[in-house]
């Protein structure tokens, strides 16, 4: 034989439905003896004064009187208080003698005979009532005195037998019962909607099931190490690990807020609301590069909300970019390279035709362009990494076809990291360069300034420039790799101004007065004082 199921193995909808249909038919239960009871004690007080009237009414009848003063009272009495138990609908109409002798009773065979029960004070001239037994069985009722002035010369008791008093109440609590019945089916009725709609909320499961799922998977959000959020097909924020808030410095009250009213990076919003999967974007939130993944989230084929996934890289983003620079500057240098060589065979192939002079003049005149691109380089910047770097750019520009004038001057960086520096002035002159690619007028100009804890980068183009919007947007946090041709250049910018963020610096953007688009770092440092 089957062991019947303990209550909590028992769905939550079941043990809900069970509890409701308790609770409903124990309410129903109580409402039926309390509303029998009362029914019950309305149909005796009913009774009670309906006797009372009706022996009042006999008792101050003009007949009555004196009828109990004739010689024979019944005559009179009889066939008058008949008619009055049949029009009043009570079981008897006693007419009776201060000694008890019946004049009058349903019965004919009792009159003359005593009368059955307690008269109370009624010889007294009061009103009295009792539930009591006589020859017609138990009953209810009224003894009241007949006056002939202030004396008492007769007494008139009028009953109701219990068992008419029951049958009244058996036809209320009929009603009753339907009554309950019609409250115990809505009861029911509306447990059972209440169940339906609480199990396709729950899924089915029970409570051991619900707390089970809630402590894994809450450990589980809290222990991985990736940041989760759990957002509902309203866009309001209904789960978030502690990685999640630490990634993006939610507040404590996030949950239930709308994601849009975070604070967050409008490109990280779009991805988060979107309603397609994406994998592995990379956007830009506050000082940190995260990588997002969205993906919606489906139940029995409905969307119930979305599921974003952040990584923190940051730090592997500002290596990969420094990577990308190191890696274009190693294409100039060989580009350089490749360009010495073609140079030292022209310089030798004049000598072998013999024409030393013409190669003497050609080697001279190709060191003393590079020379004039090493001192105008080394005069601006003082830093040999960034020399380097802005002579590989100077190499690659003259390879492109670009004018790349650079202007200023900058001795000394102080402590600011020769990293941050290079990210900087790198990303900038390589969007510069790709700007004008295009163009009619191939210019880009970069401008060194260092006052006393201030150092400012300055990049012009003659390309196309940005627009009012591309311009008060290119720097937006969250300008995810995917924007749009024109709108952006990927994670550049991003490092640029998180590098300006992290040295309480700035990032601005203008229209250049070559006719392109302008960007001015501003980034402040420590100086270094030079020795005596």
């Amino acid at each position: 034989m089957r062991r019947p199921r303990p209550l909590a193995d028992l769905s939550v909808a079941r043990q809900i439905l069970l509890l409701q249909v308790g609770v409903v038919v124990v309410l129903v239960a109580a409402a039926i003896a309390l509303t029998a009871y009362d029914a019950r004690r309305d149909v005796r007080e009913h009774a009670t004064d309906r006797a009372v009237a009706v022996a009042e009414a006999v008792a101050d009848s003009p007949t009555v009187r004196t009828a109990v003063a004739s010689p024979d009272p019944t005559a009179v009495l009889q066939p008058y208080a008949e008619q009055v138990r049949v029009d009043t609908d009570t079981d008897f109409v006693v007419v009776m003698g201060l000694d008890r002798t019946r004049y009058t009773h349903p019965n004919p065979d009792n009159i003359g005979k005593p009368f059955v029960g307690d008269l109370g004070g009624a010889p007294d001239g009061e009103v009295f009532t009792q539930e009591a037994t006589g020859t017609l069985g138990p009953s209810v009722r009224a003894v009241v005195p007949v006056r002939d002035g202030d004396r008492v010369v007769a007494l008139v008791s009028v009953g109701i037998t219990v068992s008419d008093i029951d049958r009244q109440l058996r036809r209320d609590v009929v009603v009753i019962l339907l009554c309950a019945g019609a409250v115990l089916a809505v009861g029911l009725v509306g447990a059972g909607l209440v169940s339906r709609r609480l199990r396709r909320m729950t899924h089915g499961m029970g409570e051991r099931e619900i707390a089970r799922m809630y402590e894994y998977y809450s450990a589980v959000l809290h222990a991985v190490r990736e940041g989760l959020l759990l957002l509902g097909p309203d866009g309001r924020v209904e789960l978030v690990n502690d990685e999640a808030r630490r990634l993006l410095g939610l507040p404590d009250d996030v949950i239930g807020r709308q994601v849009g009213d975070l604070g967050l990076a409008p490109g990280l919003v779009a991805a988060a609301l979107g309603r397609t999967a994406e994998s592995d974007d990379l956007y830009l939130a506050g000082d940190r590069m995260l990588v997002v993944s969205t993906a919606p989230a489906r139940w029995e084929g409905r969307a119930v909300g979305s599921v974003v996934s952040l990584r923190d890289h940051t730090e592997l983003r500002s290596v990969t970019g420094e990577l990308d620079l190191v890696r274009r500057l190693t294409e100039s240098l060989r580009s350089q390279n490749h360009e010495a060589a073609n140079r030292l065979h022209t310089v030798v192939s004049l000598i072998e035709m013999g024409r030393p002079e013409e190669a003497v003049d050609f080697a001279t005149e190709e060191l003393q362009v590079a020379q004039l691109l090493a001192d105008r380089v080394v005069g601006a910047v003082d830093d040999p990494v960034l020399a380097a770097l802005l002579l590989g750019k100077s190499a690659e520009a003259a390879e492109r076809g670009i004018d790349l004038a650079i202007t200023g001057s900058v001795t000394d960086t102080g402590d600011l990291p020769r990293r941050d520096l290079v990210t900087v002035l790198g990303n900038l002159v390589d969007n510069a360069l790709d700007a004008v690619t295009d163009a009619e007028e191939r210019r880009v100009t970069v401008h060194l300034e260092r006052d006393d804890r201030v150092l400012t980068i300055d990049v012009q183009d003659s390309g196309a420039g940005l627009d009012d919007e591309a311009a008060a947007r290119v720097l937006q946090r969250g300008w995810t790799t995917k924007a749009a041709p024109g709108e952006g250049r990927g994670l550049g910018l991003a490092l640029v101004v998180q590098v300006a963020r992290r040295h309480h610096g700035e990032v601005t953007v203008g229209r250049s007065a070559l006719g392109g688009a302008r960007f001015t770092v501003v980034l402040h440092h420590e100086h270094h004082e030079e020795p005596a």
